[in-house]
C-alpha cells in the first residue's frame, strides 16, 4: 500500500468517528455482495459496475465498484465523495461510506428497491406503474432536491448530468437524485450551465401530446401535464437570464393558476439553426423574461 494511501486511511478513520460516513473493508463489500456474484449485480454503469449487498446487520446496500483504471486521484475522490457525504436532504440517495484498497475504490449507497426512473419510463408495461399523480410527486420531488443543491447546500453544486437513470427510485416510489460524477461546485453568482433537450420543436408546433407517455393512456389532468412540459422548456432557454430558478419552479409546479411566458428557443435550437444559416447573429436576445411570471395562487401542494 502506498504512503498516501496509507496518510489518508488513517485521517479518514479519525474522521469517521465523527461521521455518519463510514470507510469499509474490501472483505465486508466482498461478503455482501457474495464475493461480486452475477447474480448480485445491478447493472454497469461508466464509471464501473453496480452490485446489491446485504450487511451482517440486516441493511441492503449499493455498491458502486470504480474501475480500477480510473485516473482520478486519491485525495480528488476523497475530497469528491466527504462533499457528497455531506449533502442530506430526502431527495437525494445518502453515500453511506466507501471502501479503498490498493487499486479498488468503491462508493456505498442506500438501496433503492426500484431502480432508476428509466427502467418505468421506457418500459410500456411497467410504465403502467408510474400514474400521472406518481409521476407529478416524482417531479416534484427532483424538483426539491436540485432546490436544495442550488441553493440550500452548503455550497451550492450543479448536477450536470441529470437523466431518468439517475433517478433512483425508493420502495414508496419516491425520487432519489445519484451520480454525481459529472457534478461541479459554482461560487454563489454562477448561475449558468448549458444543456441540451430536444421537445421544443413538438411544443412549438402545437403537437405536445406527442410527448406524452404512451402508457398513461388519457388518464391524466391535461392543464397540469402542459404545466409541467412548459416549465421544463423554460428550464432550457438560451439565456441563463430567461431560466427560472429552482424556487422558481417549484413555485409553478405548486400553484394552480398561473400565466408563464412561452418557452423561447434552447440553446441547442440556437445552435444548430445558426450553423445551418451561416449567421449566428440572425436571433436577436429574447424579449421573453421569467420575471414576467405571475402566480395567481401561491399556496403549494
Amino acid at each position: 500500500m502506498s504512503m498516501e494511501i496509507e496518510q489518508v486511511l488513517k485521517l479518514w478513520k479519525v474522521e469517521e468517528s465523527d461521521s455518519e460516513f463510514s470507510l469499509y473493508e474490501f472483505d465486508q463489500i466482498a461478503d455482501a455482495t457474495n464475493n461480486f456474484s452475477d447474480d448480485n449485480k445491478l447493472g454497469q454503469g461508466g464509471f464501473g459496475p453496480v452490485y446489491k449487498g446485504e450487511l451482517p446487520d440486516g441493511i441492503e446496500i449499493g455498491i458502486k465498484r470504480l474501475s480500477s483504471c480510473s485516473v482520478q486521484g486519491l485525495m480528488e475522490f476523497k475530497t469528491e465523495i466527504q462533499l457528497i457525504a455531506k449533502l442530506q436532504h430526502t431527495n437525494l440517495v445518502r453515500l453511506m461510506g466507501c471502501c479503498i484498497q490498493a487499486d479498488e475504490k468503491m462508493l456505498i449507497y442506500e438501496y433503492m428497491h426500484n431502480k432508476s426512473l428509466d427502467f418505468f419510463i421506457f418500459d410500456s408495461t411497467k410504465g403502467a406503474i408510474l400514474t400521472w399523480e406518481r409521476r407529478f410527486r416524482i417531479i416534484d420531488g427532483i424538483a426539491q432536491g436540485l432546490l436544495y443543491l442550488h441553493k440550500h447546500s452548503r455550497v451550492r453544486i450543479i448536477h450536470r448530468d441529470l437523466k431518468a437513470s439517475n433517478i433512483l427510485l425508493d420502495k414508496d416510489l419516491n425520487p432519489k437524485i445519484s451520480d454525481f460524477g459529472m457534478a461541479r461546485i459554482f461560487s454563489s453568482n454562477v448561475t449558468e450551465a448549458n444543456t441540451t433537450r430536444v421537445a421544443y420543436q413538438l411544443w412549438k408546433d402545437g403537437k405536445w401530446h406527442e410527448l406524452v407517455d404512451p402508457a398513461l393512456g388519457n388518464d391524466f389532468p391535461v392543464s397540469e401535464v402542459m404545466k409541467c412540459i412548459q416549465i421544463a422548456l423554460l428550464c432550457v432557454q438560451d439565456s441563463a437570464d430567461e431560466r427560472p430558478t429552482m424556487s422558481e419552479v417549484i413555485a409553478m409546479l405548486g400553484s394552480e393558476g398561473l400565466t408563464m411566458p412561452e418557452p423561447q428557443q434552447p440553446a441547442y435550437y440556437n445552435v444548430r439553426i445558426s450553423n445551418i444559416a451561416g449567421s449566428p447573429d440572425s436571433f436577436g436576445e429574447s424579449s421573453c423574461r421569467i420575471s414576467s411570471m405571475t402566480l395567481t395562487d401561491e399556496q403549494g401542494r
